[in-house]
């Protein structure tokens, strides 16, 4: 009774007292080491396979937030009120409802007016004048009196 109280004493029994016959014999081993690869190699697999759609999204994600602000910027030009339509910052709302681009259009204009477009009036100078040219002859141009 004097070993029950003692812990050195009572581990080193039962070190001692484990039966021979408890091992698994070594056919079980290996199929269980082989099974434990296979679901090494499956995790190994699963993990690669996560990161590469990971990364596929991630770019798939990227390229899709530079197209919606691609369309944003092109909505804002085909309105044709601000000068440069990149002056608008992007809000993916204004690509679902066309009243609110045009609200947050006119909203900018109020509030900064020169970025409103110019509208060129008048000439310059330039260009066709009066009425219709001249039927051409090449009599005419030949003579040198056109």
């Amino acid at each position: 009774m004097a070993h029950d109280g003692d812990p050195d004493t009572a581990q080193g029994d039962s070190e001692a007292e484990t039966p021979e016959g408890e091992s698994f014999p070594r056919e079980y081993v290996e199929k269980i080491r082989k099974e434990s690869r296979g679901y090494r190699d499956r995790a190994k697999t699963a993990e690669s396979q996560r990161d590469e759609l990971t990364t596929r999204a991630d770019t798939a994600e990227g390229e899709r937030d530079e197209l919606a602000a691609r369309l944003h910027t092109e909505l804002v030009r085909a309105t044709g009120i601000l000068t440069d339509p990149t002056d608008l910052v992007f809000n993916a709302e204004h690509l679902a409802d066309a009243d609110k681009l045009a609200a947050a259009v006119n909203e900018l204009i109020a509030s900064k007016p020169h970025l409103k477009a110019r509208k060129v009036s008048g000439d310059a100078g330039q260009g066709v004048k009066g009425g219709q040219p001249a039927e051409f002859n090449l009599l005419d141009r030949l003579k040198g009196n056109a």
